[in-house]
């Protein structure tokens, strides 16, 4: 190439990069493989070494300085310090790092700001060698006065003998392990010096927080970057990790950006990868969270060890799988959410802010929908499925305690209604084996459609709120009976159902009949219960709901409590409600002397057909003067934290005496 066709070409690279400051705002991706391997036909930057005399250390001290393509003395450039680690020196970068190959590719692709990178030695002493031992005394203080080498002879010396803009907002300091933690000392203890700041992954010289930024309000106004990156499997990744949790908790924006990987150059490679193509541009500080993967914790319902998906402080959650020969990988969780892979074969995601609560979800690779295998498995959607749990802020009630504990029992028991063995679960309060006189009242309940018997021992957590309810005096001890809602008459002809025809769908369904006629006098006989109706309840969710009201609706000479989560009677606005169920509510006055309890809820953000039907049945009722309690769960839809407070409501108002 001649030397009119590299000029011509380093215009174009300028070009370029003055027109990438316009796409600042894009999320910047990992670095893709190879990205560090040289391309001969593009123009290139230079690496020089310099001297300068430090007066901090009394001698002349060596730097390299790399100067980008089409460097002119007749521009000025914004400079980047790019700092070692603890066993390096001024050539580590270049020797394990190639700045100049990432950097020139950079730029050929338009993605750069054109800068000067100055690559120190951090250890500011007289024999500043990378010799002996690392970690002696002496040569660790080093790494502390190369802050007053750097600010008072090696950026006037920078300054003074490179076109360079002096200005802060035109100065940058990053740097990988010992260096980034000197990059965060030196660069947040200076900000009248230093606007853009980076630490790839940082080493425990980085001060506590409060040391590190005691002025939170000032770091926000001066700052134009904060960067923290570190790999998630590096054992110094606490360090990052607690900076980010004070700035998060003091509202400074800020980027921290978790990668597969552990304490090695391929994780600073992509820092500085990552974090040069934001320098020198104008940036929106709220595109900085869309960087956070891995601040958060592992899920609750994640599989031992895994540290994936991770709930983040803001409800957004971060998925990882490891899927090297896949061509297409989503995470599917009610929104398709496409997931991006890095250089190691990983593919990760960050949601939106997922809303409290327990929530399915599916792995779609190349299309085929498959569990994480990170994740717990929950049946539900008709399937075995991933779930993650959003918990709530500041609640408890479902969680376990330090409090007298129940038991969830697994009984078998032969229906004579479906000629099949079935499956319930039975929960049993604190005390039931020791106190062998006492008799319990009984409520049934019930899951929704696409779940089974194991979604409220499980998903619904209902051991640990009943618990947690005993124990504050809040319910009455109690029997729960958790059962599968579907069943099957081999005797009854299946009517013909259209698809979406609800209702006629539940017509085939057995189940309130197998429940009075087998699993009723199997809890009777084989657990201590009250057997009338003042002490039976039952109550459901969604379809459980529904099941509720056609079960009780038709046999209140067996149940006093009633409870609809989600779902009741689905009826339309305009329908005659004293004609349903045979008449049930016809006489408000009989049917309120016989209820004593009659509950609905629904979540203030369910889908708008379900809101309004549970609360359209709510208004019948009002208008029949029909006594019954309504429950709006606020900010929660058509999931599991509706139904647990809705749970945790009905359970305290029943068998009250």
């Amino acid at each position: 190439m001649n030397n009119k066709m590299i000029r011509l070409a380093a215009l174009v690279v300028f070009v370029m990069a003055v027109g990438s400051v316009l796409n600042a705002q894009d999320i910047v991706k990992q670095m893709p493989t190879g990205f560090d391997t040289p391309r001969v036909s593009i123009p290139h930057g230079k690496i020089d070494t310099i001297s300068y005399n430090s007066k901090t250390v009394g001698i002349s001290r060596k730097a390299l300085i790399y100067t980008p393509p089409g460097f002119s003395k007749k521009k000025k450039y914004p400079v980047l310090y790019l700092l070692h680690g603890i066993g390096g020196d001024k050539k580590e970068w270049l020797n394990g790092g190639k700045p100049q190959v990432i950097l020139d590719n950079l730029y050929a692709d338009g993605k750069l700001a054109p800068m000067i990178v100055v690559m120190p030695n951090g250890r500011a002493m007289k024999d500043d060698r990378a010799i002996g031992n690392m970690f002696d005394p002496e040569r660790v203080q080093a790494f502390t006065t190369f802050e007053k080498d750097l600010l008072n002879d090696l950026i006037p010396y920078i300054e003074k003998n490179f076109p360079v803009l002096t200005d802060r907002e035109h100065r940058a300091i990053a740097g990988l392990s010992m260096g980034g933690g000197q990059s965060l000392n030196f660069g947040l203890g200076n900000l009248e010096k230093f606007a853009w700041v980076g630490g790839f992954s940082s080493a425990p010289n980085t001060k506590i927080p409060e040391e590190l930024l005691p002025n939170p309000e000032e770091a926000k106004k001066k700052l134009k970057l904060l960067w923290i990156s570190c790999g998630d499997k590096d054992p110094l990744l606490i360090f990052s990790k607690r900076t980010h949790e004070y700035l998060f908790k003091n509202n400074v924006p800020h980027i921290y950006y978790l990668e597969p990987g552990v304490h090695d150059f391929k994780v600073w490679k992509n820092g500085l990868y990552m974090f040069s193509q934001l320098l020198f541009k104008p940036l929106d500080p709220s595109t900085f969270t869309n960087y956070h993967t891995g601040i958060g914790d592992p899920a609750s319902t994640n599989v031992p060890n895994a540290q994936y998906p991770q709930i983040l402080p803001d409800n957004r959650v971060v998925f990882r799988i490891k899927a090297p020969d896949a061509q297409k990988v989503q995470i599917d969780l009610g929104k398709k959410y496409d997931m991006v892979k890095d250089t190691s074969g990983f593919w990760m995601v960050t949601t939106d802010p997922i809303v409290i609560g327990f929530h399915y979800y599916s792995l779609l690779i190349d299309g085929v929908s498959l569990v994480d295998p990170a994740s717990l498995t929950f049946y539900g959607m008709g399937r075995m499925a991933s779930g993650i749990d959003i918990p709530e802020p500041g609640v408890d009630y479902y969680l376990p305690k330090d409090v007298p504990h129940g038991q969830i029992r697994s009984i078998n028991y032969y229906s004579a209604m479906t000629r099949t063995w079935r499956r319930a679960f039975v929960y049993t309060p604190p005390g039931y084996d020791e106190q062998v006189s006492k008799r319990y009242p009984v409520l049934y309940l019930q899951h929704g459609g696409g779940e089974d018997e194991t979604g409220w021992p499980v998903q619904g957590k209902t051991d640990f709120i009943m618990d947690n309810l005993i124990a504050e005096g809040k319910a009455t001890p109690m029997l729960i009976v958790m059962d599968r809602g579907y069943a099957t008459d081999p005797t009854r002809r299946r009517a013909e159902v259209q698809p979406g025809n609800f209702r006629a769908a539940m017509a085939n369904n057995a189940f309130p009949d197998v429940l009075i006629k087998d699993i009723i006098p199997m809890i009777d006989k084989n657990f201590r219960t009250i057997p009338d109706r003042d002490h039976r309840a039952m109550a459901g969710l969604s379809m459980g709901g529904f099941q509720t009201f056609q079960t009780t609706m038709t046999n209140l000479d067996k149940f006093a409590y009633v409870g609809g989560f989600s779902g009741a009677a689905f009826l339309e606005p305009d329908t005659d409600i004293t004609k349903v169920f045979d008449g049930v509510w016809a006489d408000a006055e009989s049917f309120n002397k016989k209820v004593k309890v009659m509950y609905l809820s629904i979540g203030t953000v369910e889908p708008d057909r379900m809101y309004k039907s549970v609360n359209n049945f709510h208004l019948l009722l009002e208008k029949a003067g029909i006594k019954h309690i309504y429950y709006e769960s606020p900010g929660t839809s058509h999931e599991w934290q509706t139904w647990r407070r809705s749970l945790n409501h009905f359970a305290a108002l029943i068998f009250k005496e």
